[in-house]
C-alpha cells in the first residue's frame, strides 16, 4: 500500500491541475445530480418490530387522525373560552390541517387547541412556518398570549446553526496558523475540508436511493466530517513539511508524506467507517441511515486527503513554509515528556487509569429517555407552551398515549366492539392514567383508537412504567380470550421503546465494533497486544464521555454554564452514535501515533526509544488536531437544543481526554511496560494477514539538513532527567 500511495502522492503533486480538475468535475456532477434527482431526507423515528411501530401501522391503516403529527396552540387569558373561537378558526384554515380540538382548563384561564396534521411523510417545513405565521398574526390582531409547540416542532424545527460551525473553523484556523506559522499551510487543510464538506453534504440526497437518510444526519455528518477532514490534512501537511525540511523536492516530499501519514489516514478513516457502520447491528433504521451518512462523509474526506491534498501541496510548493525557513525538528519538549512518562510508566499508568475509571463510573446511573419541550430554555415558545399545558391540564397532557386496538379478527361486529369499552375502562382505572378520551372506531379497517393522558410528564420514568404496565398487565387481562390486540403508540411510547431497543442491542453493537477495529489494527501494526491495548484504552475514553454526560445532563453539574436549565435523560440513540463516532475518531490519534512509533521501532528495534520518538514526532500534531476537534464539537454546545448539546459535550470531552490522558500518558506508559511484547505476532497469523505497509521504493535523496540523531536524542533525554 505504501508504494501505491507514494506513486499517487508524487503523481498528484507533479500534475496538480489534473487532480484538482477531477475533483471540481466530481463536485459539479454531485451538486447537479442532487438538485435534479435527489430525494427528500427521512423525518421518521420509527423502528419496525416495536410495539409503538405496530400502533403507528394500525393508525395509518385506519387513516386515523391520531396517527399523524400534532401541534398545539395555548392561549392564556381571563375567560379563555371566550377568546377561543377566532383562534381555532384561523388554525383550521391552515393548509393540510385535518381537524382541531380544544379544551379549557378547570380555572378557565388556559385554553388548549390541538391541531391535527396527517402523517409526517405528507408534511414539510412549510407547514410549521404556516403555523408560526398564523399565530403571529393572531397575536398582532388581538394582543393575546399565545404559545405553540408539539410534534410538528420536533419534526421540522431546525435549531439555529452556523455559529457553532463558524466558531469551530475560526479556532481551527488559529490553531493551524500557530502550529504551521504559514497562511498557506493553514489554508490547505481548511480549504480541503470545506470542499469535501460541500460534496459530502450534497451527496446525502443521492445516498437516499440506497437507504433512507434521516433529516438530522447532514448536521451530524458535517460535524464529524469537518473535524476529521482538517485532522487528516493536518497529519499529511505536517509530514510533508518534515520532508521538505530534509531537502526533498516538493513532489518527492508529497509522495513520501502520503506513503507514511497517508497510510495512517486511510486506516484511521477505515476504522471510523467500520465503527460507524457497526450501527447496522443495532437494527434501528434511522440510526443505520445516520451511520451511513456519516460514513459517506468520512470516506469523502479520506479520498480528498489522499488525492486532492497532494495536488494542493504540489501547487503550493515551498510557499507552504511561508517565511519560516528553519527545518522542522522533533519537539524537544515533547521528547522530554515522552522520556519522563516512560521513566515513570507504572505511576502514570495507575494514575491515568484511576482518573478515567472515576470519570466513567457515573455511566452506571445512565438513564435513557428523550428530553421533551420542558427541558428547553424559557426563551422558546415550545417551553412556555409546555409549562402552560402542564399548569392547566396536568403534566401528562404534554405526552398523551395513543392506543391502537386491532379488532379486525373478531367473529362479528358486536364481538369486535365488545372489547373496546372494557379496555377503555381498564386503562382509565390504571393509577398512571388520569383520563381516557372517547374511542374512535373504524370498522372497515378494524381499528379502534383510544387517547389516554398519563398522570406524569413524558420524560418521567413513571410514564415509561405506565406504558410497560398497560402492555404487560392491563391489555392481557382485558383481551384474554379475545382475538383483539392493543398497542401503545404516540411520541412518548415511541421514544421509550427506542430506549429499550438501544439497551437490548448495545452489547451486540459494541462487540461487533471492537472486533472489527481490533482486526483492522492487527493488520496494520502486525501485533496482537497493540490493537488489544488500543481497544481497551478507547473504551475508557468512551466510558469517560458517557460519565460526563450523566454528570452534566442527569445530575445537573455545571449544566447552567452551557445553558441547560433542567436535568434531562440521555437521548436513547446518543450512546450508539457517540460510541461509534468516538471509537472511530480516537483511533485516528492511535493510528497516527503508533504508525510513527512502529516506523521508529522497525528502524532500530529499540521499543523505549521508539515510543519516545513517536511522542516527540507526533505530540504537537496530535495536540493541534485535538484542539481543532474540541473546538468544532464545542461549537455545537452553543445551540439551544439539548440533544445537540449532548453530542457536543460528549464528543468534545472524549476527544480532549483521548488526546491528552490516553494518547500522551496511558499509551506510552503501557507500551513502555509491555516492551518488545508490543510487537509480538504468532508466525502462523503473520503469514495469514495481508502485508499492507511495505516501505515505498524510491531513490535516495540528498539531505541538506538533518533531524536530531540518536546521540542528540540521548543527550536531550539526559538533560530531561
Amino acid at each position: 500500500m505504501s508504494n501505491l500511495l507514494y506513486r499517487l502522492g508524487r503523481s498528484a503533486a507533479t500534475r496538480p491541475w489534473v487532480a484538482i480538475g477531477a475533483w471540481v468535475v466530481l463536485a459539479l456532477v454531485v451538486i447537479t445530480s442532487s438538485v435534479a434527482f435527489g430525494r427528500d431526507l427521512e423525518e421518521s423515528f420509527e423502528a419496525p418490530g416495536l410495539d409503538s411501530y405496530q400502533a403507528a401501522e394500525l393508525l395509518a391503516e385506519a387513516q386515523a387522525d391520531e396517527g399523524g403529527i400534532t401541534a398545539h396552540v395555548v392561549l392564556e387569558a381571563q375567560d379563555a373560552a371566550a377568546q377561543l373561537a377566532p383562534v381555532e378558526a384561523a388554525l383550521e384554515a391552515l393548509p393540510r390541517v385535518l381537524t382541531t380540538t380544544s379544551n379549557v382548563s378547570p380555572d378557565g384561564d388556559i385554553a388548549l387547541v390541538r391541531v391535527q396534521y396527517p402523517a409526517i411523510e405528507h408534511l414539510d417545513a412549510s407547514d410549521l412556518d404556516n403555523l408560526k405565521d398564523a399565530v403571529a398574526d393572531l397575536r398582532d390582531e388581538s394582543s393575546l398570549t399565545l404559545e405553540t409547540g408539539g410534534d410538528l416542532f420536533f419534526a421540522f424545527e431546525e435549531a439555529p446553526t452556523g455559529l457553532g460551525e463558524v466558531a469551530g473553523i475560526v479556532v481551527a484556523m488559529v490553531v493551524l496558523l500557530i502550529a504551521f506559522g504559514s497562511f498557506v499551510a493553514m489554508g490547505l487543510p481548511i480549504g480541503m475540508a470545506l470542499f469535501g464538506l460541500v460534496i459530502g453534504v450534497t451527496s446525502m440526497k443521492l445516498v437516499t436511493y440506497l437507504i433512507d437518510i434521516p433529516a438530522w444526519a447532514p448536521q451530524l455528518a458535517a460535524m464529524v466530517g469537518l473535524g476529521v477532514g482538517i485532522d487528516y490534512a493536518l497529519f499529511l501537511v505536517t509530514r510533508h513539511r518534515e520532508h521538505l525540511a530534509l531537502g526533498m523536492p516538493v513532489a518527492e516530499a508529497a509522495g513520501r508524506a502520503l506513503a507514511t501519514a497517508g497510510q495512517a489516514v486511510i486506516f484511521a478513516g477505515g476504522t471510523v467507517v467500520v465503527a460507524i457502520l457497526g450501527l447496522l447491528v443495532a437494527g434501528i433504521p434511522f440510526v443505520t441511515g445516520g451511520g451511513v451518512a456519516i460514513s459517506a462523509m468520512v470516506l469523502v474526506m479520506v479520498l480528498a486527503s489522499v488525492t486532492l491534498l497532494p495536488a494542493l501541496l504540489g501547487l503550493a510548493g515551498h510557499r507552504i513554509n511561508g517565511r519560516r525557513r528553519t527545518p522542522h525538528m522533533p519537539s524537544t519538549g515533547w521528547y522530554r515528556w515522552g522520556a519522563h512518562v516512560t521513566r515513570n510508566a507504572t505511576a502514570y499508568l495507575a494514575g491515568g487509569a484511576v482518573l478515567m475509571i472515576a470519570l466513567a463510573a457515573p455511566v452506571l446511573a445512565l438513564n435513557l429517555g428523550f428530553p421533551d419541550d420542558g427541558t428547553k430554555p424559557e426563551s422558546r415558545t415550545e417551553r412556555r407552551a409546555y409549562d402552560l399545558i402542564a399548569d392547566g391540564f396536568g403534566p401528562g397532557a404534554n405526552g398523551p398515549l395513543v392506543i391502537a386496538v386491532d379488532i379486525s379478527q373478531g367473529a362479528g361486529t358486536s364481538d369486535q366492539l365488545s372489547v373496546v369499552a372494557p379496555l377503555a375502562a381498564a386503562i382509565a382505572a390504571d393509577p398512571g392514567i388520569t383520563s381516557v378520551g372517547d374511542p374512535t372506531i373504524d370498522l372497515t379497517a378494524g381499528v379502534a383508537t383510544l387517547v389516554a393522558q398519563p398522570t406524569t410528564s413524558p420524560q418521567d420514568e413513571a410514564t415509561q412504567e405506565t406504558v410497560a404496565r398497560l402492555r404487560s398487565e392491563v391489555f392481557p387481562t382485558v383481551l384474554d380470550g379475545s382475538a383483539a390486540t392493543a398497542h401503545v403508540g404516540g411520541q412518548t411510547a415511541t421514544f421509550a421503546d427506542l430506549g429499550d431497543r438501544v439497551q437490548e442491542r448495545m452489547l451486540r453493537f459494541v462487540v461487533a465494533v471492537l472486533l472489527l477495529s481490533f482486526l483492522l489494527l492487527m493488520v496494520l501494526f502486525r501485533s496482537v497486544l497493540v490493537p488489544l491495548k488500543a481497544v481497551v484504552l478507547n473504551l475508557l475514553s468512551v466510558g469517560a464521555a458517557y460519565g460526563v454526560l450523566v454528570m452534566v445532563f442527569q445530575w445537573g453539574w455545571a449544566a447552567g454554564l452551557i445553558g441547560v436549565e433542567s436535568t434531562v435523560p440521555i437521548v436513547s440513540f446518543i450512546p450508539l452514535f457517540m460510541f461509534a463516532i468516538l471509537f472511530g475518531l480516537s483511533m485516528d490519534y492511535e493510528v497516527f501515533l503508533l504508525s510513527r512509533v512502529r516506523e521508529e521501532y522497525r528502524r532500530h528495534g529499540d521499543n523505549t526509544r521508539a515510543v519516545i520518538a513517536g511522542i516527540a514526532g507526533t505530540g504537537r500534531t496530535i495536540t493541534a488536531a485535538a484542539l481543532i476537534m474540541v473546538a468544532v464539537f464545542s461549537g455545537f454546545v452553543l445551540g439551544s437544543d439539548p440533544v445537540v448539546k449532548m453530542m457536543g459535550v460528549g464528543l468534545a470531552t472524549a476527544i480532549f481526554l483521548d488526546a491528552t490522558v490516553v494518547r500522551l500518558v496511558l499509551v506510552p506508559a503501557t507500551m513502555k511496560l509491555l516492551g518488545i511484547a508490543n510487537w509480538w505476532l504468532p508466525g502462523w497469523l503473520d503469514r495469514l494477514l495481508p502485508e499492507l505497509d511495505a516501505a515505498p521504493v524510491e531513490k535516495p535523496v540528498e539531505v541538506t539538513t538533518t533531524a536530531p540523531d540518536h546521540s542528540t536524542l540521548q543527550r536531550q533525554e539526559s538533560e530531561a532527567r
